[in-house]
C-alpha cells in the first residue's frame, strides 16, 4: 500500500480527531482477551498493519540471520512464536470483511491483500530460511516436532523454495495477482447480493408464502429500509423457501435468474474476466512448481493425492445421481401436467414441485416442520450433543465485546470444569455478511505461547424472524447449523503445542469430517425428540411427523447430489485444463465441462463459475470442492462406528473420536488420523447408502 492511497482512505477520519489504537496495546484486558471491537474503526487497520507487518519481518530476518548452528529452536519454533502482532490484526480484520463488512473496510482489503501476500511470499522464498529448514536434523524431535518441520518444508517446498531466483520472483508476482483478484472477486458477488431486491408489493406477489415466509420477507424489508413491505433477496434462507413456496411462477424465475447470475451480469461487478485470469495463473504456478496441472499441484498434499482419485469418486457417485434425478424430472414433470400446465419443467421449477411431490410421498410439509425447529432449540440441540459426546458445557456471557448486536457468546468448559475456550454464534443475514455459513477463529488454541485457549465463531445467513418472535429454521437450516458448529469443535477441541497444527489446519478434504460427521446427530429421533419442540405450545414433535421427516431424508438426493457434484466437476475440469492460458470464456468453458458428463437442463450446478466464492475468492478450496464427497465417504463411515458400538453417543467412541479427530489438528497425516478412529479406511458403500444411491 502507498502513503497517498492510505491516506485517501483515512483522511476523512481525521477531522475526528486522533484516537488510541486498540491494536498498539501489548495484550487486550477485555473478557476472553475478545478483541474490543467498540473501540476498533476503520482508520485503525493501515497503521495497525503497517506496523504488525514491520515487526514481523525483523521477526523473520533475525531467524534468517542467526549465526547459530540450525536446530528446531532457533528456526522452527522461532517462526512458530513470530508473527503473532501480525496474525491478531488479520485476524479480526478478515473476520469482519466477511461477517460485517463496509465500503472503508472493503477499500482496505483491497489495499492489504496484495501486501499480506507480498509479505508471504517474501517468507517462503528467503534462501536463509530454507537453508536452516533443510539442515534441521529429525532423527532426535518428537513426533509433533517432527510434524511441525515436515509441514513447514512442505509449505516452503510447495512455494518454491527450490527455485531459480527468476522463478521465484514470477511466483511472488502471481501470488501478489490472485491475491488482489480473489478479494476483488469476493467483492463483486457482495455486490451483487447486496443490490439484488425483488419487491413483493401486491399480495399476488406473495401467492404461495406460508407465515414464516411472509414473516421473513417483510424482515428483510425492514432491514432494507427501502420502503417496501415485504422482498427477497439474495440470502440463501429466503431464495430457496422462495423458490420452494412461491406459486408465481415469474417471479420464481426472476429470482432464480438473479441467483445463478451472479457475477455474470456484464457490470463492474462482473467477474468473468477475473476467473479467466486466476485460472491462468494457477496453471502458470504449477508449471512452474513442476506440476502438470494445479489440481495435480494442490492435490498433491491432500488425502486424494491425486485428481484422478478425486475424479474417480465424483464417477463413482455421478452416474446413479444422475439415474436417480432423471426419475425424479419425471416424477415432477408429471405432476406439473396433473395440475394442467403443459409447460417443461425448468431450473426455477424444480424445488416447487419438488415440495409438492414431498407432500404427496411423504405427507410432508416444510411448513409443518419449521415450527418445531427455533433456532434457540437448534443451538441447544448442537450444545447438548457435544456435551453427551465430549462432556462439554455451554455458558453464555452477555457482557462482552461484540462486533454486531446479533453476536452471542459462550464460555465453553470441558467435564472438569476447564475452560476450553468461547465461542461466538452470529446467526443472521444482513447486507454487510457475504452469503454461506462458515467457521473461522479470532484466535486459535496452541501451547507454545503460553496456554491460548481459542475463541471460534460460527456464522450463518439464517432470515430473522420479525422482532419479538422466534425465529424458525428449515431442516436444510438447522443441518448447516450442526455442520458448522462441527468446524467450531474442530477448533475448540484442538489440542497442540504448536499454532502451525492447530484446529482445522488440515488437508482440506479432511477438514470436512469433523462437520459433516456432526450433521449425522440431528437425524436422531432421540435429539430429535428432545429439543424439535412447537414454538407456541413446546410439545415435542409428533411422533408420526419426526418418522416422516426422516423417513424422507434421502427424498431429492438426485438433485441434490447432480448440483453439487456438478460443481465439483467443473472446479476439477477447469484447474486440470491449460484452458486459461490463452484467455478463458468461463462460462463456455462451464458450459462444454456440464455438456460432457450429461447434466440435466433442469438442474444447475450448485455454483457457477462467476460467483463460486469457495474457488475463487482464494485457493482455499480450488481443485478441491470434490472435498464434501470425499469428506462424507469418512463421515458415512465414522457413523457406522457409533452405530456397531450400538450407541450413538458411545463413550470409549466419543472418547477416540475427540482424540484423534476432533482435538489432534495437524498431528498425523490424515490417512493415519483416521486410521487411528476407525482401525481402517473407509470404503464408498455407506456413502451410497446415506445417500440413497445404493442398488
Amino acid at each position: 500500500m502507498t502513503a497517498d492511497t492510505a491516506r485517501d482512505l483515512y483522511e476523512p477520519s481525521r477531522a475526528a480527531g486522533p484516537a488510541a489504537n486498540p491494536f498498539d496495546a501489548p495484550a487486550w484486558s477485555t473478557p476472553f482477551g475478545l478483541p474490543p471491537f467498540e473501540a476498533i474503526r476503520p482508520e485503525h487497520y493501515v497503521p495497525a498493519f503497517a506496523s504488525a507487518l514491520k515487526t514481523h519481518e525483523a521477526e523473520i530476518a533475525s531467524i534468517a540471520g542467526n549465526a547459530e548452528a540450525p536446530s528446531f529452536a532457533n528456526t522452527v519454533a522461532a517462526m512458530e512464536r513470530a508473527g503473532q502482532a501480525l496474525d491478531r490484526v488479520a485476524n479480526v480484520f478478515f473476520n469482519l470483511t466477511g461477517s460485517d463488512t463496509s465500503p472503508e473496510l472493503q477499500a482496505i482489503e483491497r489495499a492489504v491483500a496484495p501486501q499480506l501476500a507480498r509479505h508471504g511470499s517474501a517468507i517462503t522464498l528467503n534462501p536463509q530460511l530454507w537453508s536452516r529448514l533443510s539442515a534441521i536434523d529429525a532423527e532426535d524431535l518428537g513426533a509433533e516436532e517432527r510434524r511441525v518441520l515436515d509441514r513447514y518444508r512442505s509449505r516452503f517446498r510447495r512455494a518454491g523454495a527450490d527455485l531459480a531466483p527468476e522463478a521465484k520472483a514470477r511466483l511472488a508476482e502471481i501470488a501478489t495477482r490472485l491475491a488482489e483478484l480473489g478479494t476483488q472477486f469476493s467483492q463483486n458477488v457482495l455486490a451483487d447480493e447486496r443490490g439484488f431486491v425483488l419487491p413483493l408489493a401486491r399480495e399476488d406477489d406473495l401467492a404461495g408464502l406460508p407465515p414464516f415466509l411472509r414473516d421473513a420477507a417483510a424482515g428483510a424489508a425492514a432491514e432494507r429500509g427501502d420502503g417496501h413491505g415485504h422482498v427477497i433477496t439474495l440470502s440463501r434462507s429466503l431464495i430457496e423457501p422462495f423458490l420452494v413456496f412461491s406459486t408465481r411462477r415469474d417471479l420464481r424465475e426472476r429470482a432464480y435468474q438473479a441467483w445463478i447470475r451472479r457475477g455474470e451480469n456484464g457490470d463492474e461487478s462482473d467477474n468473468r474476466a477475473i476467473v479467466s485470469e486466476i485460472v491462468r495463473l494457477r496453471a502458470e504456478r504449477a508449471r512452474l512448481l513442476g506440476f502438470e496441472s494445479f489440481a495435480h499441484l494442490k492435490l498433491d498434499d491432500a488425502m486424494a493425492g491425486s485428481p484422478d482419485a478425486a475424479m474417480e469418486l465424483l464417477r463413482n457417485v455421478w452416474k446413479p445421481a444422475l439415474q436417480r434425478a432423471a426419475a425424479e424430472r419425471e416424477a415432477l414433470q408429471t405432476l406439473v401436467r396433473a395440475e394442467g400446465h403443459d409447460f417443461a419443467l425448468e431450473a426455477h421449477d424444480w424445488r416447487h414441485y419438488s415440495e409438492k411431490l414431498r407432500r404427496a410421498e411423504h405427507d410432508l410439509d416444510e411448513s409443518e416442520i419449521k415450527p418445531y425447529l427455533q433456532l434457540k432449540g437448534m443451538i441447544e440441540a448442537a450444545f447438548d450433543t457435544a456435551s453427551r459426546l465430549f462432556g462439554l458445557r455451554f455458558e453464555e456471557v452477555a457482557d462482552v465485546p461484540r462486533y454486531h448486536p446479533d453476536v452471542r457468546s459462550w464460555i465453553v468448559r470441558d467435564a472438569d470444569g476447564s475452560e476450553i475456550g468461547l465461542f461466538l454464534g452470529d446467526y443472521f443475514a444482513r447486507p454487510s455478511k457475504r452469503s454461506g455459513a462458515w467457521m473461522s477463529a479470532f484466535r486459535s488454541q496452541e501451547r507454545l505461547n503460553g496456554e491460548i485457549r481459542p475463541i471460534i465463531v460460527n456464522v450463518m445467513n439464517f432470515a430473522r424472524a420479525p422482532r419479538g418472535e422466534p425465529t424458525l429454521l428449515s431442516f436444510d437450516d438447522a443441518r448447516t447449523l450442526f455442520h458448522e458448529f462441527g468446524h467450531a469443535l474442530h477448533g475448540l477441541l484442538s489440542d497442540v503445542t504448536y499454532p502451525l497444527l492447530s484446529g482445522t489446519a488440515v488437508s482440506r478434504d479432511f477438514v470436512e469430517l469433523p462437520s459433516q460427521l456432526y450433521e449425522h446427530w440431528l437425524q436422531q429421533p432421540e435429539v430429535l425428540r428432545a429439543h424439535a419442540r412447537h414454538v407456541t405450545t413446546g410439545e415435542p414433535m409428533p411422533a408420526a411427523l419426526l418418522e416422516r421427516l426422516l423417513a424422507a431424508a434421502n427424498f431429492n438426493q438426485g438433485f441434490a447430489t447432480v448440483e453439487y457434484a456438478a460443481s465439483a466437476i467443473v472446479d476439477m475440469t477447469l484447474h486440470l485444463s491449460a484452458a486459461g492460458e490463452d484467455g478463458l470464456d468461463v462460462v463456455a468453458f462451464e458450459a462444454d465441462a456440464l455438456r460432457r458428463i450429461a447434466m440435466p437442463a433442469e438442474i444447475a450446478a450448485r455454483h457457477r463459475a462467476p460467483h463460486f466464492a469457495h474457488i475463487f475468492s482464494g485457493d482455499g478450496y480450488a481443485a478441491g470442492y470434490y472435498s464434501y464427497l470425499w469428506s462424507e465417504v469418512l463421515d458415512a463411515d465414522a457413523f457406522d462406528a457409533f452405530r456397531e458400538a450400538g450407541d450413538i453417543f458411545h463413550p470409549e467412541t466419543a472418547q477416540r473420536l475427540r482424540r484423534m479427530i476432533y482435538g489432534a489438528g495437524n498431528l498425523r497425516d490424515a490417512r493415519e488420523a483416521y486410521t487411528a478412529f476407525r482401525g481402517r479406511l473407509p470404503s464408498i458403500e455407506p456413502l451410497l447408502k446415506k445417500r440413497g444411491l445404493a442398488a
